[in-house]
């Protein structure tokens, strides 16, 4: 929970800190993700990665003590759920179905195809999410980055999360499901 709450604070911390706080020692947040996401490292390969990959970024700011490297965890956040959502369209359940079975053990086909199609429009958002976090930390001002990754992004993933929901009543409504 704390791992979470720090992933979305981050993008915020990072532009109150620049200016204020070194680079190098406002990579001491993203270790602290890194440390904070160890007990999941033993269960997912998308987890260690991500997890080498933060290290990495940090590594980096601290020894350039730069602000880039720092500005680029939301870019590999996104590219990790992307690798975990899709990875999950190669393997016989999907990403969202095992969620979706989690309320529900037995999925009629219908239900199951449509998890699948959530499953890619979430790929499709990281593809998305995760390009402009990247053009935001190239190209934009911090306060542009921050308010992005910070705010818009979460929105857009509510907006998804509450269309999707919808979508998923009709779908019930319709299949009666």
């Amino acid at each position: 929970m704390l791992a979470a709450v720090l992933t979305v604070l981050y993008p915020l911390a990072i532009w109150f800190g620049q200016g204020r706080v070194e680079p190098r020692w406002l990579a001491a947040l993203l270790l602290l993700a890194a440390l904070l996401r160890l007990p999941s490292l033993a269960i997912s390969r998308v987890a260690r990665w991500a997890a080498a990959g933060a290290l990495a970024l940090a590594m980096c700011a601290v020894w350039a003590n730069a602000l880039l490297p720092l500005k680029l965890y939301p870019v590999l956040v996104n590219a990790a759920l992307l690798a975990a959502f899709g990875y999950s369209l190669t393997t016989p359940v999907s990403m969202v179905e095992r969620f979706a079975r989690m309320r529900e053990p037995e999925l009629p086909a219908a239900a199951v195809r449509y998890t699948w199609r959530v499953t890619q429009a979430w790929c499709a958002f990281f593809i998305v999410n995760g390009a402009l976090a990247f053009g935001t930390a190239m190209w934009a001002s911090d306060a542009v980055w921050s308010l992005y990754t910070g705010v818009i992004a979460y929105l857009l993933m509510g907006l998804l999360f509450a269309g999707e929901y919808l979508v998923r009543k009709r779908f019930k409504r319709l299949h009666h499901a």
